[in-house]
């Protein structure tokens, strides 16, 4: 059993994962605790703040977030007043969000905030390790979406 524990330590994408959430629980911190809004909520307000509008599915797409995911987030922020959600004219099975005025004021109190947390973390690393993470995250990205039979619609990097 040890040396399973040794390996999964070791493997490349439990690496990645462990990385990423870690990274992620720290800036709950701020969105969450201080603001009151989960990761998913966080995730749909920040690709709603710069847009005036984007459907469900580019939503699903661009927040890695499945489609229930995103119906139930964006109806807690809708709840909060925070985006609007409409039936697509051309297409009733999609919706159309859009952030609202308290929406996006939200999104410039929380994301100065947001950034200098994740700064912190970034400036414990040395800037050769910062460069090299920057290259490596770009590459893995270059990687992905490289692979021969993946759909041009999940090849689109992520903001």
């Amino acid at each position: 059993m040890e040396k399973l524990t040794l390996q999964l330590e070791t493997f490349f994408p439990y690496r990645l994962a462990v990385a990423a959430e870690g990274f992620s629980r720290t800036l709950v911190d701020v969105y969450g605790r201080e603001f009151g809004l989960s990761r998913e909520e966080w995730r749909l307000l920040f690709l709603l703040a710069g847009e005036e509008k984007v459907t469900s599915r580019d939503l699903s797409r661009r927040s890695t977030l499945d489609r229930v995911q995103v119906s139930r987030a964006s109806q807690r922020l809708e709840d909060k007043g925070l985006i609007t959600r409409k039936v697509a004219p051309d297409d009733r099975r999609l919706r159309v969000y859009a952030c609202t005025e308290q929406g996006r004021a939200l999104f410039a109190e929380v994301l100065p905030q947001v950034e200098h947390r994740s700064s912190e973390i970034l400036r414990a690393m040395s800037a050769e390790d910062r460069a090299a993470l920057e290259r490596g995250l770009d590459a893995l990205t270059d990687a992905i979406g490289n692979r021969t039979g993946l759909p041009d619609t999940e090849r689109d990097p992520l903001p």
